[in-house]
């Protein structure tokens, strides 16, 4: 049977016939499980050979292999694990986006494959059209031979020749009609496969990609990782190279995989990946093109997007800036490893107004040229980094870094280089700085919404608690790292790069446990001790020092009997935390009692505290380094004086009441308090600093001739 508008193979007047073999219905079962059998053994022995052959000369390409899949099986399982989490949402919403994409490559490959078949079936139909197109040529000269004969013979030969020349005539009319009917759905099919990839090709290329790069430049502030490259370049080759806009999506598969740093350091080495997608599929390992990598300015980039001629322009000297791109059978995948790159020195550009060294945005431009198939098809790419700022010295570092996360947040794509809004509004800033925190810090704990009202108040100079009242402000750049804080000699990102830094560095666990209060102003903080027992204390960033933490707490005011007062301790930076950790200068103070708003300090920070010195050895003490406080020197109670000092108040917290002054505090006409009532403890480090200078001198030289 055929179906409507199908023609019968054998042809005109012609019967096919079938024959069934029987033992093909004898037995299924049985010979199904010996026949699984020899294909296991098969299929096992065949495996080996396929491991042995391949990998028997490198086997290191088979350890690559095995940590690709094991790599790939973790990221999944993360991506299962986190689908409650932000990041996980999103990979799980990218896992949908990419199941639609695979389910139209299905799609395509099915209508392709359906294709195809038609057009198989269209030549051979037309291939057995013209055969009998020939035989009824073959019928009309045999009739015109008629008229050479008698007309007996012509007579009696002429009906049957005259018969079959209608028949086959008739057949070809109507197999005329179909085939026609074929090219026509067979034209239509291919139409529809062509819009089918354009769109994939829009998906992939104007859509996946971009956004791969745009999560790419997110990540560099502290966002979730961009994700591989694997599967963008599963769906590239091959699939999306097969219509006119070749050129277009070869280019669009030259990828920077890992950026170079966007704050760049001359003299020091560095690393950048590039990847050619398709390169594995069209074969251009089997001749490795070269990269090179040049350091180009803003302008020069401008230049050679609007294709004006840049050959030979660049803005300093990268060394060792030739690769070879390198061919990973097992990935399938086509890369250059820069690995010990390093900016020899670079040529700056004449600065626009207030701009400075550290604003100035440079690229660096990847380029190649690679040839397909026999040298039919030459192909030049190239792609430029993400802006880079190039530095001289760590301490433009902070500059350079807010120069890049303004570019990173606020760039769009396409833009012209390196344009970015000069003010945006005070929430999506908000976003960044909360984003780049974490990832800093390495925390999950963000940026509260009252963290983030404080650093508007700061930001504004504004005494507003409302978060409503900043949702509509903008914040410009000179606001962000350009105008110094009313009062102060730093700027808005100034302060809280060094609070990144103090919290990085040195009070991580603190912040994760929720220790660190931090952003609270002096004012706040009086507030807040105030309604709370004695010796309760908060710790919070420093308003006047870059990097600074604080201590501040409740207590008796010594020069005025039944008052109370807050007091502040000068801030602690970096330099102090390398003497002493944060948790052992808590632990050194015994008259903070309580974290607030009630926690004894000790089930706090005793997990951090530096554990006890060892006994004496051989008759040596070793000396310990202790903080203290003079007004607060007096550490445990003297039994035999009968006067009460500081430790005698309660060790819970309760109602404040003041029946009397405290007899500890000497008169204090000369205070020990700077203007803003801050204690100054430079003389205390100074000794705590002479005391470490006199630990790390060798023994012999400090104690010889006073051995006892």
């Amino acid at each position: 049977m055929f179906s409507e508008g199908e023609s019968d193979p054998s042809g005109p007047g012609n019967v096919s016939s079938r024959t069934f073999d029987s033992t093909k219905l004898a037995s299924p079962v049985c010979r199904s499980r010996s026949t699984r059998q020899e294909l296991t053994g098969l299929n096992t022995a065949h495996v080996l050979l396929v491991f042995q052959s391949t990998y028997d000369r490198c086997p290191l390409e088979l350890v690559r292999c095995i940590k690709h899949i094991l790599y790939t099986e973790q990221r999944l399982v993360r991506e299962a694990t986190n689908s409650n989490s932000p990041v996980g949402g999103m990979m799980d919403s990218m896992s949908q986006k990419y199941q639609q994409i695979n389910q139209a490559f299905e799609e395509l490959r099915l209508l392709t494959q359906d294709t195809e078949n038609d057009l198989r079936k269209l030549q051979h139909n037309q291939e057995y059209f013209i055969i009998q197109y020939q035989e009824s040529m073959r019928i009309q000269a045999q009739l015109a031979s008629l008229a050479t004969l008698p007309p007996a013979d012509r007579q009696l030969r002429e009906p049957a020749l005259l018969s079959k020349k209608n028949t086959v005539e008739a057949w070809l009319t109507r197999e005329a009609n179909t085939l026609q009917k074929y090219r026509l759905d067979l034209a239509e099919k291919h139409q529809k496969t062509l819009q089918l990839l354009r769109k994939q090709q829009t998906i992939i290329l104007d859509d996946e990609l971009i956004q791969w790069k745009r999560r790419q430049q997110l990540a560099g502030n502290g966002g979730p990782p961009e994700g591989g490259l694997d599967i963008l370049q599963s769906w590239s080759p091959g699939r999306l190279l097969s219509h006119s806009n070749c050129h277009s999506s070869i280019h669009s598969t030259f990828i920077i995989e890992k950026q170079p740093p966007q704050v760049l350091k001359t003299q020091t080495k560095f690393a950048a990946t590039v990847r050619l997608l398709v390169g594995g599929k069209l074969n251009v390992h089997m001749n490795p093109p070269q990269v090179k990598a040049t350091i180009i300015s803003e302008q020069q980039a401008k230049a050679l997007l609007k294709n004006e001629n840049t050959r030979n322009d660049s803005s300093g000297e990268i060394l060792n800036n030739n690769c070879v791109m390198e061919y990973h059978q097992t990935t399938g995948t086509l890369s250059a490893h820069f690995r010990n790159m390093s900016l020899k020195r670079i040529k700056r550009s004449d600065r626009r107004g207030a701009e400075s060294v550290t604003e100035e945005k440079f690229t660096i431009l990847f380029e190649s040229q690679f040839s397909v198939g026999s040298n039919e098809l030459v192909f030049q790419v190239k792609t430029l980094s993400l802006p880079v700022v190039v530095i001289v010295h760590g301490s433009q570092d902070n500059n350079a870094t807010a120069t890049v996360l303004w570019d990173n947040a606020f760039a769009e794509p396409g833009r012209v280089p390196f344009l970015v809004p000069d003010k945006v509004l005070w929430p999506q800033l908000c976003e960044v700085i909360n984003m780049k925190y974490k990832a800093e810090v390495q925390s999950n704990r963000g940026l509260s919404e009252e963290n983030l009202v404080f650093l508007a108040q700061k930001a504004f100079s504004s005494s507003s608690n409302n978060p409503d009242d900043y949702r509509s402000m903008t914040m410009t750049w000179s606001q962000f790292n350009r105008e110094s804080l009313p009062g102060r000699n730093f700027t808005f990102w100034q302060w809280f790069d060094g609070v990144m830094e103090l919290t990085k560095k040195h009070l991580k666990p603190h912040w994760n446990d929720g220790a660190i209060l931090g952003f609270v102003n002096k004012q706040q903080a009086q507030d807040m001790l105030m309604s709370k027992p004695n010796g309760t204390f908060l710790l919070r960033f420093s308003d006047s020092e870059i990097g600074g933490i604080t201590i501040a707490w409740v207590a008796e005011n010594p020069n005025k009997a039944g008052e109370r007062m807050v007091w502040n301790l000068m801030p602690y930076t970096t330099k102090d935390f390398t003497i002493r950790s944060l948790a052992d200068r808590i632990s050194d103070l015994n008259h903070l009692l309580f974290l607030y708003p009630d926690r004894p300090k000790d089930e706090v920070f005793s997990k951090y505290y530096t554990p006890p010195l060892s006994k004496a050895v051989d008759g040596y003490v070793k000396p310990q380094i202790k903080q203290v406080v003079p007004e607060f020197a007096t550490a445990n109670p003297d039994p035999a004086s009968g006067n009460p000092t500081y430790m005698d108040q309660g060790a819970s917290p309760a109602p404040v009441s003041h029946p009397h002054a405290y007899g500890i505090y000497p008169a204090m006409a000369d205070s020990m308090l700077d203007a803003d009532g801050d204690f100054d403890l430079d003389d205390t480090m100074d000794v705590a600093r002479h005391v470490e200078e006199l630990l790390r001198r060798p023994v012999d030289s400090q104690w010889s001739g006073q051995q006892s």
